[in-house]
């Protein structure tokens, strides 16, 4: 079966972009900023990024473009005879499925908020009302349900129409709304009576309050952001390397994937602290952020239900980038391994994944007594646990390892691969940083995520 490509560069860089955006980019990325000193520590972020990001997701690109394959056979097809890196596939595709449990529960939300904010439903709502609409929504484990299926089925049948016509087209008319969408959204809050708090916090460094977080904690914080803002590790990235041709170095196209989920994550800094420093609101971190901090800032603003329609259009376009992405990756891996029709692939899929993601639905209600990661998580925190502190890290650090060392594909072949095409080229002074240096740093996230978890 000839492998499908994209039909065009802006489209393959908004598509990888789109899979990189996600939901931490808004409800995360403003929290910690602020946590850590504002500016000061987005500039710590932006220098982790080059530093740790850039350089896994050009070596996940090229895995995936030197096999022109899926994560389901690149390592079969890259590694030294008589290795077992393919093994690590199944455990890649893991991670994916284990994303797409929860992340279509959260699609669910956002499709349901953007109805609820255009009807006017939170018009009158106190504080305490607003609070009471998504603590409901959490027991109604029938409209979440609905709501997830409705997702599912939408981002489904885009990929079902094909990687060009599907994915590619309405992922790229998406994204550039969702910019669109966005800088009308910040000009509008960055115009607040009161905003301009919110914008001297935002963008002068305040190097007095990082020092005071420790600059240890700042230091790890902004390593930790860099790393898993763009979803690297898990094969999600490395598809749609196969998809292009050798027209363009790998480094310059992940220069402008990164660039992308970095302006979302700093537009949406521009959003949330001008509004929340206008009405006096604490940006919160996580679903309170998104579900009740800013409803009860789009109550006390003026055409407040235009403007909280147009946000969570916006989150609603973040999520369904991220889940078309992934799902392109589900049914790929399907279709490399089986040889099946991308249609057999996505029918299968589909059923898998509804079914796959009601225990995180029932997490908040039905099954609410299992709380496994102590008293107070639930379902989707074990979920997220797997994915973001154990899978996303040991995938990234087996792509590394696998792109620099002798007994996998090697660096010589990754470095040609990386560098085939005009553009930026990935140096050759780098292999000392990325070989040994880089991994000691993925190996020290893990353990530090696992010990801020459960000792720190």
């Amino acid at each position: 079966m000839k492998r499908e490509k994209f039909g065009s560069r802006l489209g393959f860089i908004l598509i990888s972009a789109g899979c990189a955006i996600g939901l931490g980019n808004v409800w995360r990325f403003p929290y910690i900023t602020g946590k850590y000193g504002g500016a000061a520590f987005v500039l710590i972020y932006l220098l982790f990024l080059v530093l740790l990001g850039l350089p896994i997701m050009v070596m996940e690109f090229a895995v995936g473009r030197g096999s022109q394959a899926s994560i389901a056979l690149s390592f079969d097809r890259l590694e030294p005879l008589g290795t077992k890196w393919h093994w690590y596939k199944w455990f890649g595709i893991g991670g994916n499925y284990l994303l797409m449990m929860f992340y279509t529960t959260i699609g669910g939300w956002l499709l349901l908020y953007t109805g609820k904010m255009a009807i006017g439903e939170f018009k009158g709502l106190d504080a305490d009302g607003v609070t009471g609409v998504f603590t409901s929504l959490l027991g109604q484990p029938v409209t979440m349900t609905i709501c997830m299926i409705l997702v599912v089925v939408l981002c489904f049948g885009i990929v079902c129409m094909g990687l060009q016509k599907g994915v590619e087209q309405i992922t790229k008319k998406m994204m550039i709304l969702l910019f669109v969408l966005m800088i009308i959204l910040a000009v509008r809050s960055v115009t607040l009576p009161g905003a301009e708090k919110g914008l001297e916090f935002y963008l002068l460094p305040n190097f007095k309050k990082a020092a005071e977080s420790g600059l240890k904690e700042v230091i790890f914080a902004a390593m930790g952001q860099a790393f898993f803002t763009l979803s690297l590790g898990i094969g999600a990235i490395a598809i749609f390397g196969s998809y292009i041709g050798k027209e363009r170095t790998l480094t310059g196209e992940a220069v402008c994937v990164t660039v992308l989920d970095t302006l979302v994550a700093l537009i949406a800094g521009f959003i949330i602290f001008p509004a929340c420093f206008a009405f006096n609101v604490q940006p919160d971190s996580g679903p309170s952020l998104i579900f009740i901090t800013l409803p009860n800032i789009f109550n006390a603003m003026s055409a407040g239900r235009i403007w909280g329609t147009i946000f969570f259009l916006c989150m609603f376009f973040a999520a369904c980038s991220t889940i078309i992405a992934v799902f392109e990756n589900l049914i790929a891996f399907v279709m490399d391994l089986t040889n099946c029709s991308r249609t057999k692939a996505v029918v299968g899929n589909l059923i898998a994944i509804i079914v796959l993601s009601l225990p995180c639905i029932f997490g908040f209600n039905i099954w609410s007594g299992f709380m496994p990661l102590g008293a107070g998580s639930s379902i989707q925190d074990l979920e997220d646990f797997i994915v973001s502190n154990n899978l996303l890290p040991i995938g990234s650090l087996i792509y590394l390892l696998f792109c620099t060392s002798r007994y996998g594909w090697g660096w010589d072949k990754f470095q040609k691969e990386a560098n085939a095409g005009s553009g930026i080229k990935f140096p050759g002074w780098a292999r000392f940083y990325v070989s040994y240096i880089l991994p000691l740093i993925v190996l020290f996230i893990f353990v530090q995520g696992y010990w801020s978890k459960f000792v720190g």
